[in-house]
């Protein structure tokens, strides 16, 4: 289900179906932004990852995509058990389950901003621009 408000294009994410819905709503975003091919997929990239990480660790969330003014905000945000060590957690390859560990370092690569709230047993929230023309 994707709502739309003057805040953006909200996604509510509790299974991998909810990821294939932010995948495209961030291509289309991206694209709409003007981020262009490679921005809009790198959009879309950071966007399917966050979206996973919600349904593998916290259950429930919601993906936020919004136009801003040169670039696009992406915001992931549930109420999980939150992460434990954030600077582990934005390492290559650590990982608290069965996964490669790449997302959330990928994620801070791909986008242009990267912000990490989180507390243990009260979620996480991610806040994350591209802007347009930096691929």
């Amino acid at each position: 289900m994707s709502e739309e408000s003057p805040s953006g294009q909200r996604v509510v994410v509790r299974r991998e179906a909810d990821v294939a819905r932010v995948v495209q709503l961030a291509l289309a975003v991206g694209e709409a932004a003007g981020l262009g091919r490679v921005g809009a997929h790198s959009l879309a990239t950071a966007a399917s990852e966050l979206a996973t990480n919600i349904v593998r660790y916290a259950g429930a969330g919601a993906v936020t995509l919004r136009a801003l003014p040169g670039g696009v905000e992406l915001v992931a945000e549930d109420e999980g058990p939150g992460i434990e060590d954030v600077d582990a957690a934005l390492r290559d390859h650590c990982s608290t389950q069965d996964s490669l560990g790449l997302g959330l370092p990928g994620v801070r690569r791909l986008m242009d901003e990267f912000t990490l709230e989180t507390e243990p047993g009260r979620g996480t929230r991610v806040v994350a621009r591209k802007r347009v023309g930096r691929g």
